[in-house]
């Protein structure tokens, strides 16, 4: 049952994760090769490309945490366990709980900056007058997508599996 579960997560999570970051990063090159074809070749400057590239880099960012875990790939000091090979598996461990807590966090903080936000009115893109609401949802999103990626990564440790 946990089994199932933990794979329905990991499925759900990598679909959402590949799709969203595959479209958002479509829409930047598309948005900035076009700037940078209509500036060159007529007077046309889409003023608003910019700011699209600087949200996608901050959406990928984010949702690249969670993509990291899945692949095993999350930065972590890993000299330690080489040369103490006894320590790896506290060592594991202490960097799972780090990644819990600092999702831990990103959920609580992300949450009430997401509030905090969506109740200006004023909290508005410069160029295109997005909420910027829609923009901080994306920290406790990216908070629990790492709380529920590192519990499976911490099983499948803990059970000496492997991904498939």
């Amino acid at each position: 049952m946990l089994k199932k579960t933990f794979r329905l997560i990991d499925r759900s999570f990598t679909l959402l994760e590949d799709w969203s970051l595959f479209l958002a990063v479509s829409i930047a090159l598309v948005a900035a090769m076009a700037n940078i074809v209509l500036r060159k070749t007529t007077d046309i400057n889409l003023y608003w490309s910019d700011e699209i590239v600087r949200k996608v880099i901050f959406f990928t960012t984010f949702i690249g945490c969670s993509a990291a875990i899945r692949s095993r790939s999350l930065i972590r000091i890993d000299a330690l366990p080489q040369m103490i090979p006894v320590l790896k598996k506290l060592l594991t461990l202490i960097s799972h709980l780090a990644v819990l807590g600092f999702a831990g966090m990103m959920i609580y903080l992300g949450g009430q900056m997401t509030y905090s936000v969506s109740q200006d009115e004023f909290a508005r893109t410069a160029t295109l007058q997005v909420h910027e609401a829609y923009f901080y949802a994306v920290l406790p999103l990216m908070g629990v997508m790492m709380f529920l990626r590192t519990l499976v990564v911490m099983v499948e440790d803990w059970r000496g599996e492997r991904p498939a």
